[in-house]
């Protein structure tokens, strides 16, 4: 699990492919502090098996399901990359529950300043997206834990404060690129119950929430 909150920003040194299947081998330092094989690391949002790390470089597999959800298959050589490690039992939570997991990708639609700000509309991939972004609420992009400052339509909007900015590879992003996304897992595990609930053992009705489900559970 990740908090959202990028500990360094790293370079991609090589990323070799074979069809969806890819070797990323990246520069860095902070994650590399403690780093053992195996060990999870965040790039750009998505959690990544460490395969192999030296002092300066750590590579990481990242199998088709990932390559397909998210935007590691147009990364090149020298491109920053937003790095987290996943988050220790005692640390502190700063951010929200980060699963490293994309659901899709959204592609960067205006960048505009508000006084100290920089605010950022993106448009996810999937319409579908946007029934579990809520205003005021949580977004991860590209690894980062953003609140959503508004939703218009198909679009989401995040203000960047300017110690995000200046510390995650977002700086480096313009209207037309493409970031990860991964939704609030709460909204994301909520709206699932509500539509497929297990049947009830007694009925073998289909589970989730209704009107006559309180009604029959003494809720109204």
């Amino acid at each position: 699990m990740f908090t959202g909150l990028i500990e360094e920003v790293g370079t991609l040194r090589r990323a070799e492919r074979q069809g969806e299947a890819m070797l990323l081998t990246i520069a860095a330092a902070v994650v590399l502090e403690d780093v053992k094989l195996g060990d999870s690391i965040a790039v750009n949002g998505v959690c990544l098996t460490v395969v192999a790390a030296s002092a300066a470089e750590f590579t990481v597999d990242v199998v088709p399901q990932t390559y397909r959800h998210s935007n590691l298959g147009q990364l090149r050589p020298g491109q920053p990359v937003n790095l987290e490690r996943a988050m220790a039992a005692g640390g502190r939570f700063g951010g929200h529950i980060v699963q490293g997991h994309a659901d899709t990708t959204g592609t960067i639609t205006a960048r505009t300043r508000e006084d100290n700000a920089v605010r950022f509309g993106v448009r996810p991939a999937g319409p579908e997206a946007m029934r579990y972004i809520v205003p005021q609420g949580s977004i991860c992009i590209d690894g980062i834990s953003l609140t959503v400052a508004g939703v218009d339509g198909e679009t989401l909007e995040a203000s960047i404060i300017p110690h995000t900015l200046a510390h995650t590879a977002l700086q480096h992003k313009q209207p037309g690129d493409t970031v990860n996304l991964e939704l609030d897992i709460l909204g994301k595990y909520v709206d699932h119950l509500l539509r497929y609930g297990s049947a009830s053992p007694n009925t073998g009705k289909s589970g989730g929430l209704s009107a006559a489900f309180l009604a029959e559970h003494g809720f109204a």
